[in-house]
């Protein structure tokens, strides 16, 4: 699952961005040469490009979806002939709607049903798309080559269900998009401090506050929380392995060395973060609304530019920092910091998880023989150099032009896509087709000695305002990225990522998942709105109620679905 890789972090990825992530760090050995040369399994001369449309559920919102009447989805229209009878989930009902497809044995062609993949397994509704790949399919097998095996459902069950799309291939992020943040105007005034710990935050935070408790004749927030419904993962449980030195594995803390998976809430340590935002909310330093609010008012209040600082994904909360842009507040919005509990702690959104497996694409055995075949040539037009190219950058001409050989976005459209990134959405295309393409990440080059995507070195400096410029100048970096520790600081984790993994979809497993989730999003915002000497009682209580009701043996289960998936996979090259 992890809310942090959701699809809307793929659609980052190339619009701006992944949950991410938010998001997959992977190998750069690709970044330092170029591509060879890709076949194009559609278009080509002999190939079905009569009109044909395939129906689709996608397991997220894509509010900017105009039904392929967009530059980008005509052009792909025109190539291949397809057109995508799109629909998509509400955000949070994904689970409902997939629930209900298997209880009616009724479902669309073509899906992205992101964590409920098992379900669909179990149900006999998706087809093994091993064959269709090995034989239509080049450009694919190309971009995962020897992580072809990572494809793989299980160790018991070697039938690939799902093309992963919502993780970029090869990927070296080249910007960090989350951390802890803070405002560029608050570090100016502060004359750029050093933010390494939570307490060097907690005291920007407080030092500017009590500085200015009021900003545009509205109180001052320092510090605000997103806790709406799934959102609560991002700003405040999250940050709670991260700020203690794991990596992002969803709800699970998994032992590196024995590969033993428990709720991550139950490490020591982290009760130690939970009891700093405890101290920070008596310390009025929390919003009090942080835990009623609603998404739209968190966005509000960014908007607004009264709120210091943020524990969060800038995908999250990218609509409002647009606003801030849009109206030339670029003081209020925020830089990204790899802020720990102690020194001793290292942030791993960057660790290396090598090229993981994750959400993709999946068709349902209600899609005819003949169409699967014309499907999956649909999949490897995407994943050709042309269907790269077109996802990620546009139409030449239009959002890109080429000069001497180098692909440059022009300044208003660079404008555009930064500042008004829905509308440029809506019109362009751009960034609605990733959960379509299998891709390249950030750092790999194509046979012209182009970057695949467009968030490279270059362009995200380009991208930067002149406050960001100045605030990273100060803390002698380049991107928000040079302030976080690299992959290179950490061993490749042999699992990939567990949030993209399909976890059992047996009750035995579900059922206690899910009493886990109902106990903590209870207990940790209770915990944090308590007096400080009632913290203790009620995170406790939450640890006492975490080891009851099965969840001990779903941690066992999920435990040897970790070691089962290292067996299963092998290094890269096997």
């Amino acid at each position: 699952m992890e809310t942090i890789k959701k699809w809307k972090v793929a659609m980052v990825l190339t619009a701006a961005s992944a949950l991410a992530v938010t998001g997959c760090n992977s190998g750069n050995d690709a970044a330092s040469k170029p591509a060879t040369e890709t076949s194009s399994a559609n278009g080509a001369e002999g190939d079905d490009t009569s009109p044909v449309t395939f129906t689709f559920f996608g397991g997220d919102a894509s509010p900017n979806w105009s039904r392929m009447q967009d530059e980008t989805g005509k052009v792909i229209t025109e190539k291949t002939g397809v057109t995508i009878d799109g629909e998509f989930a509400v955000s949070g009902t994904d689970q409902q709607k997939i629930a209900l497809m298997i209880a009616s044995g009724e479902y669309p062609e073509i899906l992205y049903p992101k964590g409920e993949t098992s379900k669909l397994v179990d149900a006999g509704a998706l087809v093994d798309l091993t064959d269709l790949i090995d034989q239509y399919a080049p450009n694919i097998k190309k971009l995962y080559g020897p992580y072809m095996n990572r494809l793989k459902y299980s160790k018991e069950d070697p039938s690939i269900y799902t093309i992963p799309t919502n993780t970029a291939i090869d990927n070296t992020p080249f910007d960090a998009g989350g951390g802890f943040e803070v405002q560029l105007g608050v570090l100016e005034e502060l004359g750029y401090p050093e933010i390494r710990t939570v307490q060097d935050f907690e005291k920007v935070l407080k030092d500017y506050y009590a500085k200015h408790p009021t900003i545009d004749g509205q109180p001052t927030i320092p510090l605000t929380l997103n806790a709406d419904d799934w959102k609560i993962m991002i700003t405040v449980t999250n940050p709670a392995f991260l700020a203690t030195g794991a990596p992002d594995d969803g709800e699970f803390y998994i032992d590196p060395e024995t590969y033993e998976a428990q709720l991550h809430y139950k490490r020591p340590v982290e009760k130690e973060y939970f009891r700093w935002l405890n101290h920070m909310y008596n310390e009025g330093l929390i919003d009090p609304e942080a835990f009623t609010q609603k998404n739209d008012q968190y966005l509000a209040k960014i908007s607004s530019g009264r709120v210091l600082g943020l524990i969060d994904q800038d995908w999250d909360y990218q609509e409002a920092e647009n606003s801030l842009k849009a109206a030339g507040k670029n003081d209020k919005i925020y830089g990204h910091f790899p802020v720990t509990l102690t020194e001793e702690y290292k942030d791993h959104s960057f660790v290396d998880i090598g090229n993981a497996s994750g959400y993709g694409l999946s068709f349902s055995t209600t899609m005819s023989e003949e169409k699967q075949i014309r499907a999956i040539k649909f999949l490897d037009w995407m994943a050709s150099d042309e269907g790269q190219l077109l996802v990620n950058w546009g139409i030449e001409g239009k959002q890109y032009n080429v000069e001497d050989g180098k692909r440059v976005i022009p300044e208003d459209v660079l404008d555009q896509k930064i500042n008004d990134n829905s509308a440029f959405q809506k019109e362009t295309g751009i960034g609605l087709y990733t959960p379509f393409t299998v891709r390249y990440g950030d750092g790999v080059k194509d046979e012209t000695g182009n970057y695949y995507t467009t968030s490279y070195p270059e362009q995200i400096t380009n991208s930067y305002s002149e406050d960001e410029k100045k605030a990273l100048k100060a803390y002698d970096a380049t991107t928000w990225k040079d302030l976080f520790p690299g992959k290179e600081d950490f061993p490749v984790k042999a699992w990939g990522a567990a949030y993209n993994l399909p976890a059992p979809s047996s009750s035995d497993f579900t059922v206690p998942y899910q009493k886990g989730q109902d106990i903590v999003r209870k207990a940790i915002p209770a915990a944090i709105v308590a007096t400080p000497e009632q913290f203790d009682v009620i995170y406790d209580q939450m640890l006492t109620d975490l080891n009851g009701s099965g969840i001990p043996e779903m941690e066992a289960l999920y435990t040897q679905m970790i070691k089962d998936t290292v067996e299963a996979w092998g290094t890269p090259a096997e």
